[in-house]
């Protein structure tokens, strides 16, 4: 097998071993395993004939023409992730938000209406309420656990259907085969916020969506010093959609930061095993302490939607919350407990190796579905410790905090 192979639909290597030989062409940078940086603005021509016919070219695949527009380093992760999720081809920007972006400004404009899950990022429902209006788009968000009964929202309008499973601060999974089925029948393309699962874990174009969204940033590159992002098109309609939409807005992803996040990847999938083997190891622990009322784990049988999770993804993540019980003392309670944990940071992203928490409180942000626990809303991000060292900390921290 030459050192150079990108894979394609059905490929039966392993995981690791397409991580480590996808998008890597040796022979092509004097035998240096990673390809070097390619920082630049200005891309020269030979001749007339040449820059013409480049600029006749497809951005996604033709000639290179100007850094913004793309770069080997951007082409290199984007080959990795699409090859990762099964889809046609994709493209990075500089964050993930930027990518919730552009895969919305890809299928959306004015007149049209958008189905937007009420568990979203925050920032993405920042998007729908005070940017998306001001073009002319409606949005109505949904109840994340409607599964097939989706259909019932749909207007002769509707363009696009947004998932996000599990929803990331109060983790409800959705039925996503459902949903994509749906909005198939009618012609309405999906998108969804796969950041929690990584392609390791769930592909989503097997389910039957057109988008996946990923924030780079997180499991992909490892480390907390990156901002990217990434969206991955199904088919080449799609592609050519997203790609338009990102150039168009100037959308760009810096060629260090995607040669870092090529770098991370190679490593994701011992590192989101052992993310994956330590939070459920924490999550149990929480489980069966008096302080707390219930875990948001997806993987845990406990969690109300267990069953599709199980159905539906490969594994889980680093990544999910819990509920206190309601304390007399309110915030000062949860601020002890926070402010006396050692290897907890307070912060927010997830990930990378270290380990966070951060409280809630999704209570206004809800449009559907009221939020109705009275305790605080945690999550955590589970790092690469020693899981024993965690909970030992959370449990002096619960004492530190009565």
């Amino acid at each position: 097998m030459s050192a150079h192979d990108d894979g394609a639909a059905g490929d039966a290597r392993g995981i690791g071993t397409r991580l480590a030989h996808t998008a890597r062409r040796p022979a092509d940078h004097h035998g240096f395993v990673n390809t070097p940086i390619h920082r630049g603005s200005t891309v020269l021509f030979p001749t007339l004939d040449a820059l013409e016919g480049a600029m006749r070219g497809d951005t996604r695949r033709g000639p290179y023409i100007y850094g913004l527009i793309g770069n080997p380093n951007a082409r290199e992760l984007e080959s990795m992730l699409a090859q990762l999720d099964g889809g046609a081809g994709a493209v990075v920007v500089q964050s993930g938000l930027a990518a919730v972006s552009v895969a919305l400004l890809s299928m959306l404009g004015a007149g049209d209406h958008l189905l937007m899950t009420d568990s979203c990022y925050g920032p993405t429902r920042w998007l729908c309420t005070a940017v998306l209006p001001r073009m002319g788009i409606e949005t109505t968000f949904y109840d994340p656990r409607i599964g097939a009964g989706i259909d019932a929202h749909f207007r002769p309008n509707t363009r696009l259907v947004f998932l996000e499973s599990p929803g990331s601060l109060t983790f409800e999974v959705q039925d996503v085969p459902a949903i994509a089925r749906a909005a198939r029948a009618r012609g309405v393309s999906t998108a969804i916020d796969n950041t929690w699962a990584t392609p390791l874990r769930m592909r989503p174009v097997e389910h039957g969506v057109d988008i996946v969204v990923h924030a780079l940033t997180k499991y992909q590159s490892g480390n907390s010093d990156i901002l990217l992002g990434a969206v991955v098109a199904r088919d080449e309609e799609h592609w050519k959609r997203v790609k338009q939409a990102a150039e168009w807005h100037g959308h760009y992803a810096h060629p260090d930061d995607c040669s870092t996040c090529l770098r991370g990847m190679r490593s994701l999938e011992v590192r989101l095993a052992r993310h994956e083997a330590s939070a459920l190891e924490v999550a149990r622990w929480l489980e069966a302490r008096p302080e707390v009322a219930r875990v948001l784990h997806p993987a845990l049988p406990s969690h109300p939607d267990h069953a599709v999770w199980k159905r539906d993804f490969s594994g889980s993540s680093g990544l999910f919350g819990c509920v206190l019980r309601p304390h007399a003392a309110g915030r000062e309670h949860t601020r002890a407990f926070l402010e006396g944990l050692r290897y907890f940071g307070m912060g927010f992203s997830w990930g990378g190796f270290e380990s966070l928490v951060v409280a809630s409180d999704v209570r206004a942000s809800r449009a559907v579905v009221p939020w109705t626990d009275e305790g605080a809303l945690l999550r955590f991000q589970i790092g690469l410790e020693d899981p024993r060292d965690l909970t030992a900390d959370l449990a002096q921290a619960f004492e530190r905090a009565r």
